[in-house]
C-alpha cells in the first residue's frame, strides 16, 4: 500500500505535504507525489509547447517534495501525469494500491468548490479510497 499526494506548491499543497510525510512515516509506507499535468486545449505545436511546459514545472515542483520527504526518512515515487489533478490523483491511487489520497484546500468555500469543480471537491465525490484533506494554515 502507499499513500498518495497531489502536489504543486500552493500553500494548502504545501501544508497537505506535511501531513502526507507524517502519515507515511506513522504508517511505514511510501509516499506517490502526483502531479496533474494536462495542458489545456489539444492541436497544433502551441499544445506541446504549453505541455512540455506544464510538465517541466511539475517535475521542478515535486523535486522540492521530494527533498522534504527525505528529509524525514519517507520514500517516495513521483509521477507526472497528463490528466486533469484529480483524474490523475485517482488513476495514481489504483495503480499504487493507496490507502488514502491526501490533498490541500485553498480555503474556498463549500459552493465554490462544487460550481468549479475544486480537485478536493471532485475527489471527495469520487474517490474509491478516503480522501484527507488538509485545510490551509490560518
Amino acid at each position: 500500500m502507499s499513500l498518495v499526494l497531489g502536489y504543486d506548491e500552493s500553500p494548502g499543497a504545501v501544508r497537505a505535504l506535511h501531513v502526507a510525510i507524517e502519515l507515511s512515516a506513522a504508517l511505514g509506507e511510501p509516499l506517490v507525489l502526483v502531479y496533474g499535468a494536462a495542458a489545456p486545449g489539444a492541436l497544433g505545436e502551441e499544445y506541446r509547447s504549453h505541455q512540455e511546459a506544464v510538465r517541466e514545472t511539475g517535475r521542478k515542483v515535486l523535486d522540492q517534495a521530494v527533498g522534504v520527504a527525505a528529509g524525514a526518512g519517507v520514500a517516495t515515487t513521483v509521477e507526472v501525469i497528463d490528466q486533469k489533478p484529480a483524474q490523475a490523483l485517482l488513476d495514481a491511487a489504483s495503480r499504487h494500491a493507496a490507502r488514502f489520497i491526501v490533498v490541500g484546500s485553498w480555503g474556498e468555500s463549500p459552493v465554490r468548490g462544487a460550481l468549479l469543480g475544486s480537485t478536493p471537491h471532485k475527489l471527495l465525490h469520487l474517490s474509491p479510497v478516503p480522501v484527507v484533506c488538509v485545510p490551509m494554515e490560518q
